[in-house]
């Protein structure tokens, strides 16, 4: 399962956790999230702006 990053707080979303106080359970694909969904954190960037993380990206 993928992650993908907010590029303003570093919030990661994780397929494999989902997001449950958002409303998106454990195995949730991120295409099944809605394009205007913004970042829980800090509510600043939209779905479209965050970066897929791969095994490779260093998290900080």
């Amino acid at each position: 399962m993928a992650r993908y990053r907010c590029g303003e707080c570093g919030f990661v979303y994780d397929e494999a956790e989902g997001c449950e106080h958002e409303g998106f359970p454990p195995g949730t694909a991120w295409a099944d999230i809605p394009d205007d969904w913004a970042c829980p954190d800090c509510a600043v960037v939209e779905k479209p702006e965050f970066d897929r993380l791969d095994d490779t990206t260093v998290e900080h």
